[in-house]
């Protein structure tokens, strides 16, 4: 566990972070603080653990899971898109895609939990990390009920496995869809098209055949922060302000 000392200028929350300390020092938990918000990290061998004492505590009572969601952490802190400065002439400025994505990283996808305590009126964030081919964690819906669909959405927008989930397929994309969409090796442009055939009075797949491309958008800003000194409307409101 962290620094049990971490304040967040709230002192009910200053609370939680200590009873979160003692509660889960040797849980290999890691608890920060940032903008007045508290995260607890957890290695996913202590999830469940974990989860049943953060909703039967009486001194936390986290009785309801409000968001569950998953994270792809593939090429974290690195950008392919030259945004710096604006393009003017709209959507044609293409970008090389350089990055390595390190789809192996055991930390490549990360879960995360946003949880309500009613009785203390304090939330907390948890986050777990998984990775490799077929990234896993335990399922939470034996603890929270309204798991069941999270967790479902997040296999099926990145490919985490729910161990233990009661009913764990697809709920966004169509029963025959290819890949997990919200993943950053997925191509822009899918894997396979899919249209309604009259003849055939059913959808039916075929090839993309859209040519794969990474465009940058137009950025457009119209005030004079972005003008040359010689402009007329700079120059003119230095005159008004040196009046």
């Amino acid at each position: 566990m962290s620094d049990p000392t971490i304040t967040t200028g709230d002192s009910r929350l200053d609370m939680l972070a200590t009873r979160l300390s003692e509660g889960f020092a040797d849980a290999g938990a890691e608890l920060s603080a940032d903008r007045g918000e508290l995260t607890l990290k957890l290695p996913p061998t202590a999830l469940l653990e974990v989860c049943t004492r953060l909703r039967d505590d009486k001194d936390l009572s986290f009785e309801q899971l409000i968001d569950l969601c998953g994270v792809d952490y593939a090429a974290y802190g690195r950008s392919e898109w030259a945004t710096t400065e604006p393009s003017q002439f709209g959507f044609g400025r293409g970008v090389d895609r350089d990055l390595e994505l390190e789809t192996d990283d055991p930390e490549r996808f990360a879960v995360v939990y946003h949880l309500l305590s009613l009785a203390h009126n304090w939330r907390l964030r948890l986050v777990v990390r998984a990775g490799g081919a077929q990234p896993m964690v335990p399922s939470v819906v034996s603890i929270w009920s309204a798991a069941d669909w999270f967790e479902r959405e997040a296999f099926d927008l990145f490919g985490i496995l729910f161990d233990g989930h009661p009913d764990l397929r697809r709920i966004l994309t169509d029963y025959g869809f290819v890949g997990h969409p919200f993943r950053k090796d997925f191509p822009l442009s899918g894997h396979v098209a899919m249209r309604y055939d009259p003849e055939q009075a059913r959808v039916v797949y075929e090839p993309v055949e859209i040519e794969p491309r990474v465009l940058v958008p137009k950025v457009i800003r119209d005030d004079s922060r972005y003008l040359g000194d010689e402009h007329p409307a700079v120059t003119g409101a230095k005159d008004a302000a040196n009046a």
